[in-house]
């Protein structure tokens, strides 16, 4: 794992671990304007347990990347509507009175606390929040580490799957030519066996034919018979 000042000097570190917001409250938690979403510089300050003087100076330091992680300063109309929007929602909040900035206000999102967090040297709090980023980047690393090997194992076995069934492929096709082979010697089979039931059909009704005729000169017979005694 590389040292938690790594955080303080690359860019591109800080860029990785941006989304980790959910760092902050695992160290401390941060108290958000009614709104849920801003804080003050203030508010940074006792977060990161330093002066505001101190966030001020930092924020002077690094305007551009901090502007890009959801820092902003309102002033003129932004500002008194976002101090309309907060009257109410302050009051029901907290007991004291909403103190109005006069002339600007710098607010800051997650993303830009914890952009502080990654370039504040001289706090505690700060230490501790890139110590965990990089304490839980690591157990990503060997989780995925781990994840990879085992698709590696994955993968070999259904190598050796594959290469079982290019050996099975001939014994397969084989197989298929046999059952063909068999099938159609049933086919013929069955078309015998048709045909000798046909005949065996035919036959039957010849002898029904030829049992009627016996049955005929029988009578004719007996008729004979029964007229000679009668004379």
């Amino acid at each position: 794992m590389p040292p938690e000042g790594a955080l303080l000097e690359s860019r591109t570190m800080r860029d990785s671990v941006m989304e980790r917001v959910e760092t902050l409250d695992k160290i401390k938690a941060l108290a958000m304007l009614p709104d849920g979403i801003h804080v003050r510089t203030e508010d940074v300050a006792r977060y990161f347990e330093v002066s505001t003087g101190v966030i001020r100076q930092l924020t002077a330091r690094h305007r551009a990347e901090l502007c890009e992680n959801g820092m902003q300063v309102l002033r003129g109309s932004d500002l008194r509507r976002f101090h309309s929007d907060m009257l109410s929602l302050w009051s029901e909040g907290r007991g004291e009175s909403y103190p109005q900035a006069a002339t600007q206000l710098t607010l800051y999102g997650r993303r830009a606390v914890l952009n502080i967090a990654m370039l504040l040297r001289d706090s505690d709090i700060a230490r501790r929040v890139r110590t965990y980023l990089l304490d839980a980047e690591e157990g990503w690393r060997e989780g995925y580490a781990s994840l990879d090997r085992r698709v590696t194992k994955i993968e070999s076995c259904l190598g050796g799957v594959g290469l079982a069934l290019q050996e099975l492929g001939p014994v397969l096709n084989r197989m298929s030519q046999r059952l063909d082979s068999l099938d159609r010697r049933l086919d013929a089979t069955n078309q015998v066996v048709a045909a000798l039931s046909n005949r065996v059909c035919e036959m039957s009704v010849r002898i029904d034919q030829v049992d009627a005729k016996v049955d005929d000169l029988a009578r004719q017979v007996r008729d004979l018979r029964r007229g000679r005694k009668h004379r």
